[in-house]
């Protein structure tokens, strides 16, 4: 049973808090299935007259605006550390190479890096604690937050709902190549980030001193 199917058979208040509920784990740092949850939704809510788009929409803006204001408030507390943990626990997410090439986002965009970052899969689970680590004020994050959720949540909550409307007979037979548009974008920019990480990690190594050795 895949998403759609599995969204189907719950009553749409519980379709309203899971895709709350996952967009805010994932944009507190916890590597979920956020965008494919809200591709699944919204494509349900242009066949099913119970679940409003409007306030799925909402739930999804709140999701990702309160999990990245959370993740920020660990992040600013917990600090390299925490950053260095979560590199053990999620070793494919947040390794060194991954780290060092959003840190170099933010350095280069700031508050901007929030707001893009909204629409990357891998860098929406790091916005929110690396700018606390990064100890970015919080007026300028929160600025970006919330722009940022509201035009990736709500336009994207639109858009495939308003698709699901103009093409419904067409969507009701192949509505999986939206999950699947979803996936390809979400591996694409995995791979990007990938390649980027990989470089920034050989550019470290390169750039680290060599070692003196001991005198005799």
């Amino acid at each position: 049973m895949h998403v759609q199917e599995w969204l189907d058979t719950v009553p749409p208040a519980a379709v309203y808090a899971v895709v709350g509920l996952v967009i805010g784990l994932e944009s507190l740092g916890i590597p979920l299935p956020g965008e494919i949850i809200l591709v699944s939704a919204a494509l349900l809510s242009s066949q099913h007259a119970g679940i409003d788009p409007v306030i799925l929409g909402i739930c999804a803006t709140v999701g990702a605006v309160v999990g990245d204001s959370i993740g920020y408030a660990i992040g600013r507390r917990g600090g390299r550390p925490l950053l260095a943990w979560l590199g053990r626990k999620f070793p494919r997410h947040f390794s060194e190479g991954h780290i060092a090439t959003a840190e170099r986002s933010f350095e280069k965009w700031g508050m901007w890096a929030v707001f893009f970052g909204r629409f990357v899969a891998l860098l929406r689970i790091f916005a929110g604690p690396l700018a606390g680590v990064l100890r970015m004020p919080y007026w300028k994050f929160l600025t970006a937050n919330v722009l940022g959720g509201i035009l990736w949540a709500g336009g994207t909550t639109a858009v495939v709902h308003y698709v699901g409307i103009v093409a419904e007979s067409w969507l009701k037979r192949f509505s999986w190549l939206g999950l699947v548009a979803a996936v390809l974008i979400g591996l694409t920019s995995m791979v990007v980030l990938k390649r980027k990480a990989r470089k920034a990690a050989e550019h470290r190594q390169a750039a680290e001193p060599e070692p003196v050795p001991a005198a005799d």
